[in-house]
């Protein structure tokens, strides 16, 4: 029943100082929000690149002419190797038979792809490509076939379109038979890809392939660079055949054993592994711009709390008088402290969760609860009305009922 009391009694008092505690409440959700926004639109990005990445596949490793360092932000170069050429290309495909081997090239990355009078936007991914491209990059046949190595020998017009832009050249007909127009140059429709989604390999669904050889006569580029793409059954193999592999390029480039790689040797996870270690920085920073917002708030508590003690010092002399014990008085301004505090953790967990998922949602992820963070959000809100109440819970126990009745 006493308990009951004290609770009543410090809603009253929070009612009657609405105005500060408004003010509070807002610092102490703009940190709770900050610390659960960011985790929650974190999970949205592991979710969603956790998606995109398992479409390179786990067992698929790179090598190509850039290193497979991720840079994020200004002010840093990425160097490149030389180029790697086609006929380095394919001479490591024949020479590592182990595995399927699939040699790429980019041809343009603003490409504009039209059928009659309905043409795309000038941003679809032109990749040349071979017929082992469907296991190492993941993308499956929905209608037609892939690329066979008599479209290869044959350097043929034909290309494989990605599923968005056969939505948008064909929305109500098949696409396969269908010439199309890639930058003005015709091509015969051969097979559509399954949706991918926005981020899959090599450009989502935004892409057209058309045969390495026929990119190589359409489009010739001296300084062009190809990318071999190695699938491998056995994960467990990884390493092994990573090193052959490394082993078989240096012998094709002619390194000697005292010469440095001259090429990148790319997992597909470790990509995804590098981005989520630029993001957890992100994540850090946020981390403590919430401390410190949640710092302010307890110090803006402190002080509110603080002049409630002095506005009711007559309040608080009357309940002593009337037989009040320190307890009681000590309780009751706890209360209130953790009170407010618990009312800006929850405005704040709704606001990060509802920021949160609205970046989750423009990745096309799921909808993300950070269970563990809303806990951790909340409790640090009592733990901060609990310590931005002690002093002034003590202070109002500490008060002298005669000299608090005197008090105007």
């Amino acid at each position: 029943m006493r308990l009951y009391l004290n609770i009543s009694q410090s809603l009253e008092s929070i009612r009657s100082n609405l105005l500060l505690v408004i003010f509070t409440v807002f610092i102490i959700a703009i940190g709770i929000s900050a610390l659960v926004g960011v985790h929650t639109a974190f999970g949205a990005l592991t979710s969603s690149m956790v998606n995109n990445f398992s479409t390179l596949g786990a067992n698929t490793f790179s090598i190509q002419n850039r290193p497979s360092t991720v840079v994020m932000g200004r002010g840093e170069r990425r160097k490149t190797f030389p180029p790697i050429t086609y006929a380095e290309a394919t001479a490591f495909k024949e020479k590592f038979d182990l595995v399927p081997v699939s040699i790429t090239a980019s041809g343009s990355f603003g490409a504009v792809v039209q059928y009659k009078t309905e043409r795309t936007n000038p941003t679809i991914n032109v990749i040349g490509t071979d017929e082992n491209y469907l296991k190492t990059a993941r993308y499956t046949i929905n209608d037609g076939r892939a690329i066979t190595p008599d479209d290869l020998s044959s350097s043929r017009k034909v290309v494989v379109l990605g599923y968005e832009i056969k939505r948008k050249l064909f929305p109500k007909e098949p696409g396969v038979g269908k010439k199309v127009t890639i930058n003005g140059e015709f091509f015969t429709v051969i097979g559509v890809y399954n949706e991918m989604g926005s981020a899959g390999s090599s450009g989502g669904d935004k892409i057209v392939n058309i045969p390495v050889t026929t990119l190589r006569t359409s489009s010739p580029n001296p300084n062009r660079s190809y990318t071999l793409n190695v699938y491998i059954d056995d994960v467990r193999r990884m390493d092994e055949l990573i090193e052959e592999a490394t082993g078989t390029f240096r012998l094709i480039r002619k390194k000697r054993y005292d010469q440095e790689n001259d090429f990148s040797v790319t997992q597909s996870d470790a990509f995804a592994e590098q981005i989520m270690d630029n993001l957890s920085i992100i994540t850090t920073i946020a981390n403590a711009v919430a401390i410190v917002t949640l710092l302010g708030a307890s110090i803006a508590l402190l002080n509110i709390m603080l002049f409630s003690v002095t506005e009711r010092t007559n309040e608080i002399g009357i309940r002593k008088a009337m037989g009040a014990p320190k307890k009681s008085i000590m309780i009751q301004f706890l209360v209130e402290a953790i009170v407010i505090c618990m009312l800006g953790g929850v405005v704040g967990v709704i606001l990060g969760l509802t920021m949160g998922n609205i970046l989750s949602a423009t990745l096309k992820g799921n909808f993300v609860v950070p269970w563990m963070w809303l806990g951790i959000g909340l409790l640090s809100c009592v733990v901060v009305g609990i310590l931005s109440g002690i002093y002034p819970a003590n202070k109002a126990a500490a008060v002298d009922p005669i000299e608090s009745l005197r008090h105007e």
